[in-house]
């Protein structure tokens, strides 16, 4: 049976428009001022925006190996309920996701629990270029660089390994970028100062501008020295901005995402939230955050995501030198960018190029970031309703999020991924999955 969306305010290719979406199986078949609906599932909209489904290009769901924090069923939940259809997850779990025998191994815990799309990075290594060289360029979204402090074997710092990664990776490349020596100089300034009690408001001094300047700049070095698809990871600082140039996608060769914890708060976030607010790289001044909005608002960023990393409370908790780094915020991102909206700082059309088209068009995904006709119906229906982040409407495992207490003027109400219901005012209908992304255009 055809299902038709009614009376919604499609937001999509930055415009604003009433129209009554057609979806018939998985895909759009329609956009009509007004769709016949004899013998179709009426989903009311009226007073409501329907959306792309949001494309989070960068979360960490901790399956396998780490899922006392949270796994890709769960996280896949959050996202449906936060309006995200689609995910690209990272590899730093247990194992590190560094073969293509273990990529294919997190596919397949997501085809069977992921209620999303899906797909997931390549970790490189300073000696697994050979799996890079082989990876499935249709079925992986990209090969994730650690240019910083990192845990495992996934750090790369050695420059003739980073040198071949750049001169020979068949896909895009997408980078953290701190530097760890700059890091590691800082932290023992501060532990001769503070010893394990440093205060939670140090880490943007550790974990500094200067550290990621360093590493930000050496990657779009080498990218530009190889020729390279280079996108780098949620940066903090008003410094690297200078790195990045407005430009169209899909052709820009060097890109930019920015983190939603970076575009909210700022360094005074410390004081209330102390470690709760930790990320790398670190939250950094109100000057920052600025400017990282108005690259966004100028198209020198071109993607917001969440870097979604949940911990339990107690690795959160403690010292300092102990707290883990990251936080949840897949089920909120949506709903955070569109209060930045309501307060003027972008409009709901930068927030849907930012979230939906902007990920599509970068990474090449076939069929998805776009209301267009023919296109897969993934899309949510946001209402307009005051609420509050609480702990009782969380739904990470992990059971907090950096934004509780704030309160927020739009939700999502609904959530379908391929033409399928898999959220609806709280409820998650059984039986339905997600589908594994394919990729067109992506080196």
């Amino acid at each position: 049976m055809k299902k038709v969306i009614q009376g919604g305010i499609l937001v999509n290719e930055h415009k604003q428009f009433k129209a009554d979406l057609v979806i018939d199986g998985d895909r759009i078949a329609a956009i009509l001022p007004e769709a016949p609906t004899e013998g179709c599932e009426i989903i009311h909209a009226e007073g409501c925006y329907v959306l792309p489904g949001v494309i989070d290009d960068q979360v960490h769901f901790r399956e396998p190996g780490l899922t006392h924090k949270g796994n890709i069923a769960e996280g896949s939940r959050a996202a449906a309920a936060g309006g995200v259809t689609s995910f690209m997850d990272m590899p730093n779990v247990l194992p590190p996701t560094t073969t293509r025998a273990l990529l294919e191994e997190k596919q397949n815990i997501a085809a069977r629990n992921s209620v999303v799309n899906y797909s997931f990075y390549l970790g490189a290594t300073k000696d697994n270029i050979d799996e890079i060289r082989r990876v499935d360029t249709r079925t992986t979204c990209g090969i994730k660089v650690f240019m910083g402090a990192s845990t495992g074997n996934l750090l790369v710092d050695d420059l003739q390994a980073l040198e071949r990664i750049f001169a020979e990776s068949p896909l895009l490349i997408a980078t953290h970028c701190e530097d760890t020596p700059t890091i590691n100089r800082n932290l023992a300034l501060y532990k001769e100062k503070y010893g394990d009690d440093i205060p939670p408001a140090c880490h943007p001094l550790i974990r500094s501008r200067e550290a990621c300047l360093k590493s930000s700049s050496l990657a779009v070095s080498l990218a530009r020295k190889y020729g390279s698809r280079l996108h780098l990871l949620h940066l903090s600082t008003a410094d690297e901005l200078s790195l990045l140039n407005w430009g169209n996608l899909p052709e820009k060769r060097i890109t930019g995402e920015v983190c939603v914890h970076h575009l909210w708060f700022n360094d005074s976030a410390y004081l209330a939230k102390g470690n709760f607010v930790k990320w790398n790289p670190a939250i950094k001044t109100e000057a920052d955050r600025l400017a990282l909005l108005e690259a966004l608002n100028q198209g020198i960023l071109d993607v917001i995501a969440t870097d979604h990393a949940p911990h339990t409370i107690a690795e959160k908790s403690g010292a300092y030198t102990k707290a883990a780094s990251g936080g949840p915020m897949v089920q909120h991102s949506l709903v955070t960018m569109l209060e930045l909206a309501e307060r003027g700082a972008l409009t709901i059309e930068k927030v849907v190029q930012g979230m939906c088209h902007a990920p599509a068009l970068l990474f090449g995904i076939e069929g998805r970031g776009f209301l267009r006709e023919g296109y897969k119906a993934d899309l949510c229906i946001v209402r307009r309703n005051t609420w509050t982040v609480t702990k009782d409407n969380i739904l990470y495992q992990c059971g907090w999020s950096p934004l509780e207490g704030e309160t927020f003027h739009h939700e999502v109400r609904t959530t379908l991924v391929n033409g399928n219901i898999v959220y609806d005012n709280g409820v998650f209908p059984a039986g339905i999955h997600g589908e594994m992304l394919t990729f067109s255009k992506n080196a």
